[in-house]
């Protein structure tokens, strides 16, 4: 496992709670805050939290779905203080090494807003298709794919 990720623990939750409302309403609804709570109590063994210093500065989940062959990389957001230093790519590269071990695993999807696609496009995923407020007024998804 890198330095800087590590498997969520129940003990993260407040923290990736009070982070996930600071992204609030640039990169997620805050209807959306009751969805990731719930997310974390049923997936917990495939959530991570990225560390920084010690501290809870950010996490994402990630699932493989045999229904369609796809790695998912889900619920990736970071503290906005500690945006730019790397820590979400190294999640990201850790979840997609994670994802094409699987055998089951074809593609990887990711659903993500506009503002964060250019991200995802730097990890080597391609935009697919855009639905205008589909997260909330003013928020869109970006389905993005890379082949494997």
């Amino acid at each position: 496992m890198k330095n800087n990720i590590r498997p969520y623990c129940v003990g993260d939750k407040g923290f990736l709670i009070e982070i996930f409302k600071k992204n609030i309403p640039e990169y997620f609804a805050a209807e959306e805050l009751s969805d990731f709570i719930a997310y974390l109590d049923i997936c917990a063994s495939t959530y991570l939290s990225i560390i920084y210093e010690d501290r809870v500065v950010g996490g994402l989940g990630y699932e493989v779905r045999h229904s369609d062959s796809s790695g998912r990389i889900n619920w990736i957001f970071m503290h906005p203080e500690f945006k730019g230093k790397g820590l979400g790519s190294e999640a990201v590269e850790h979840c997609i090494e994670l994802l094409i071990n699987d055998n089951h695993v074809k593609i990887l999807i990711v659903r993500t807003s506009q503002h964060a696609f250019k991200f995802f496009e730097r990890q080597g995923f391609t935009l697919k298709e855009v639905q205008q407020n589909y997260w909330s007024e003013g928020l869109n998804l970006y389905l993005m794919k890379r082949e494997i």
